[in-house]
């Protein structure tokens, strides 16, 4: 029987009874962190009078399939005035994983098509009387863009 189990249910008296049954021979019951934070203290006690050690597991789960290498690279790449795009060419990556291993707040997405000066410029006219018409014939932009940039 084994020495070592992994448990993902919480720890009952039946359940305990049923595991020891099972592994007569058992040194340590491995489970997550949010379970061991629920198992009473008597049940850790009783178990640990019979010389069995309960510990929560810290990772469990799939390993990282890129490390700290590929992550400098595309942050140094993107300091460089790389896109993501030829980022992902150049590393032979998706561009899915160059915006999951950056750490920057760049964002995939659309472009800003009005910058900050034009945005600052339609309030300004707006606030000097000029009408979301006039500002919209004036600038050859739509009139329904106008009114959304003055709401941001």
């Amino acid at each position: 029987m084994k020495e070592e189990i992994y448990v993902n249910k919480p720890l009952s008296l039946g359940r305990i009874m049923e595991i020891l049954d099972k592994h007569p021979n058992l040194k340590k019951i491995s489970c997550p962190p949010s379970l061991y934070s629920r198992i009473s203290p008597k049940y850790l006690q009783a178990l640990d009078e019979l010389n069995v050690k309960v510990e929560p597991v810290q990772k469990k789960g799939r390993p990282k399939k890129y490390h700290g290498k590929e992550s400098y690279q595309v942050e140094f790449l993107l300091k460089s005035g790389h896109t993501p795009q030829e980022i992902a060419e150049k590393l032979q990556l998706t561009l899915k994983t160059v915006y999951y291993l950056k750490d920057s707040p760049l964002k995939p997405g659309r472009k800003v098509k009005y910058d900050q000066q034009q945005v600052q410029k339609i309030k300004d006219l707006y606030k000097d009387g000029f009408s979301a018409k006039e500002i919209a014939n004036s600038l050859k932009i739509p009139i329904r863009t106008v009114y959304f940039l003055l709401k941001r």
